[in-house]
């Protein structure tokens, strides 16, 4: 069993590092706002540090499940001093492969093997444990990750050096905004043509048509219901930056960049927090206009 830090307690964070708890490993836990590490405590045999140091300090392996890129920084920034040779810090933030690979470079000048691994499978998939983990790193840093990231893991895969697994999550999150907006086309023309969506769906979703996103989300988004799931804000976070990747290497996304825009309507219309399955949203205040 592993001595860990888990750092970042969110809607993914908490459920992931109770889930190490659970598969029997030492978990210390870090929280920006420390109310949030306390109330894990009260369902978890862990322990709370003070700062990102304090407990990343002798652990074999640090988590970091964060927000954003400067977060990243900031809190890897602060752990890496504390961290001894040969420990893995591990990333499951859906960051820019740019920082991966800064990062990847900083843990090398200190003997700290890195590893970015953002996660795909939702606030579901991390309660249920059920995630699937994109990694980039080193083959030092995977072998050692990933035994005791199976605690919270159905796929986990090695995409290559430093950097791959946030490129892989960029191709992920291309896709998903491609399909949830089809999906919200195709059940608004459903609408519009007078059918039964129920019906539709049981003629379509076991042939070429079937996505998750269909299997999970299409009775939600009939009935106009967003109160969960992965918010708005965070896609179009996710979309910014496989965007400017792909301005950096040019590739071409032009259906990524209008879903993005109809996430930026969705935001207006007072859905930042919404699923991202409210494109459909959009879709109908224009048919009811």
């Amino acid at each position: 069993m592993a001595r860990t830090a888990f750092l970042g307690l969110g809607v993914m964070g908490a459920p992931m590092a109770g889930h190490l708890v659970r598969a029997g490993h030492d978990v210390t836990v870090w929280n920006r706002t420390p109310a949030r590490a306390q109330a894990w405590l009260e369902h978890h045999a862990g322990t709370a540090a003070d700062s990102p140091a304090d407990a990343a300090r002798g652990a074999d392996i640090v988590f970091m499940c964060l927000g954003d890129d400067p977060d990243v920084r900031a809190v890897a920034g602060q752990v890496l001093p504390a961290m001894g040779s040969g420990a893995v810090l591990a990333d499951h933030t859906t960051a820019s492969a740019a920082l991966a690979r800064d990062l990847d470079a900083a843990c090398a000048q200190r003997g700290v093997l890195w590893l970015d691994a953002p996660v795909s499978g939702g606030q579901a998939g991390a309660q249920n444990g059920q995630l699937s983990i994109m990694c980039g790193g080193s083959h030092a840093a995977f072998t050692a990750a990933r035994p005791v990231m199976q605690a919270y893991a159905k796929a986990i895969t090695h995409a290559g050096p430093a950097g791959a697994g946030q490129l892989t999550k960029m191709v992920n999150q291309i896709c998903i905004a491609g399909l949830v907006q089809g999906l919200a086309e195709g059940l608004s023309f459903a609408r519009a043509a007078g059918l039964d969506p129920e019906t539709v769906i049981q003629a379509i979703s076991k042939g070429a048509a079937q996505s998750w996103q269909m299997e999970n989300r299409w009775r939600t988004m009939t009935q106009g219901e967003f109160g969960f799931g992965f918010a708005v804000d965070w896609m179009r976070k996710d979309l910014r930056i496989a965007l400017d990747e792909a301005r950096a290497n040019g590739a071409q996304l032009p259906v990524t960049a209008l879903v993005d825009q109809f996430y930026a309507e969705i935001q207006s219309m007072g859905g930042a927090r919404w699923d991202t399955s409210s494109l459909i949203a959009r879709l109908n205040r224009a048919g009811e206009g």
